[in-house]
């Protein structure tokens, strides 16, 4: 049975929500759909209107206009690792969390691949790039690998290699390839957990890559939680803020592409006086025929990508095809990262890694669906990893 894409937006937005975002921003721009156009969605939010006579009396708004209007002004809170060593073999860091300049030549390799989609890259890349530091190891650049078998595609088909390497110079060696003679081995496989720990790294895999000093990382994610918590190794806590916030960038000409959109939605929101509202509606969730009556029209309010006058013509034929999944929802992050406002669908890593970058880039403006439909609160919109200040790029930046 086909699903109706307006009976899981009713499922999330609580009626409260959508009064009191009427209320508080008229004739915005609301983004269609997970890649924001790219996929067929039904939410009729560009036309979505509010009766004169709606019910406003329980609703306080107060303090919410400001939240649309302002951003912060953060700047890094950690500095940059110091020039890369063994921290294993150097007895980790002093209580004054100091260590030596002195060097180390690398003493092994770490691979990995990156899978599920771009808000996975940013993590398997942070814990890789945690794990070489600490073992003094060579870092690999990984692969990036679809859901379909056989698709895989080269780093720098992607991401930005060169703005990567730099990030990293001093604090951890990259490489393109294995040596010859490396590749030539079997490595050690590990699963190693998402967010990975430092007890984790001297109990699990210290001991396998003092034996087999060639890893393979499998990054597993039993939490997509990106809460803040307590640890004692600020150089690990400085490399995974470097890596997950200053290393990762999409190649230029793709940047450059989520940068038009952006600005092309900015622009025809000003002209109605409104702000550009991202949100993140999970239509991969929904069966592509909920956009068909039952009489095969196209709902109103639905649109195919090749329908979408956002992406750039010249662009359409690449971000278009099947195979590049990933490189839409990369587009749909940086946009949704981008955006006046932000709000997720759901919790889980795509909602975490874009407050992240929100937070770093000073733009905390992210509402979510309230726990209570007697909800009478504004502030009960706005993502508790912001009012409560519980992500972890507070730890990064402040």
């Amino acid at each position: 049975m086909a699903v109706d894409p307006r009976q899981v937006v009713a499922g999330f937005l609580t009626l409260s929500m959508f009064v009191m975002l009427g209320n508080m921003i008229k004739h915005d721009h609301f983004s269609p759909g997970t890649e924001l156009g790219l996929e067929a969605t039904g939410a009729e939010f560009n036309t979505m209107k509010l009766e004169d006579n709606a019910e406003m009396s329980n609703i306080d708004t107060s303090g919410v206009e400001n939240l649309m209007d302002t951003a912060e002004e953060v700047k890094p809170c950690w500095t940059k690792p110091s020039p890369n060593l063994n921290l294993s073999q150097k007895n980790m860091l002093t209580d004054t969390n100091t260590i030596s300049a002195e060097t180390q030549p690398s003493n092994g390799f770490v691979t990995f691949s990156l899978t599920m989609g771009p808000e996975y890259h940013i993590s398997q890349i942070t814990d890789a790039v945690v794990v070489a530091r600490y073992l003094g190891a060579t870092l690999v650049l990984p692969d990036i690998r679809g859901n379909e078998l056989g698709n895989k595609r080269k780093f720098q088909d992607m991401y930005n290699m060169d703005k990567f390497v730099r990030s990293l110079d001093g604090i951890v060696e990259v490489i393109e390839e294995l040596p010859d003679e490396v590749s030539a081995k079997k490595p050690a496989v590990i699963r190693v957990p998402n967010r990975v720990t430092e007890s984790f790294i001297t109990d699990t895999i210290q001991p396998i890559f003092q034996t087999n000093s060639y890893l393979r990382l499998a990054v597993v994610f039993s939490s997509v939680s990106l809460r803040p918590r307590e640890t004692n190794n600020k150089d690990l806590d400085a490399t995974a803020c470097l890596a997950m916030f200053s290393g990762l960038e999409l190649k230029h000409e793709y940047s450059e592409v989520a940068r038009k959109m952006s600005d092309k939605l900015k622009e025809i929101s000003r002209k109605s006086g409104g702000k550009v509202l991202a949100i993140d509606l999970r239509t991969d969730l929904l069966e592509k025929k909920g956009c068909k009556t039952t009489r095969g029209a196209r709902r109103k309010g639905c649109y195919n990508a090749d329908e979408d006058d956002i992406i750039p013509a010249e662009n359409k034929g690449e971000f278009l095809k099947a195979s590049n999944d990933d490189l839409a929802r990369a587009l749909d992050l940086e946009i949704c990262s981008q955006s006046d406002v932000f709000i997720p669908a759901i919790a889980g890593l795509f909602y975490g890694h874009v407050t992240g970058k929100r937070i770093a880039s000073g733009h905390t403006q992210i509402l979510v669906p309230s726990q209570s439909s007697a909800s009478t609160q504004a502030s009960d919109f706005i993502s508790t990893y912001i009012s409560n200040k519980n992500h972890l790029a507070y730890k990064c930046y402040c």
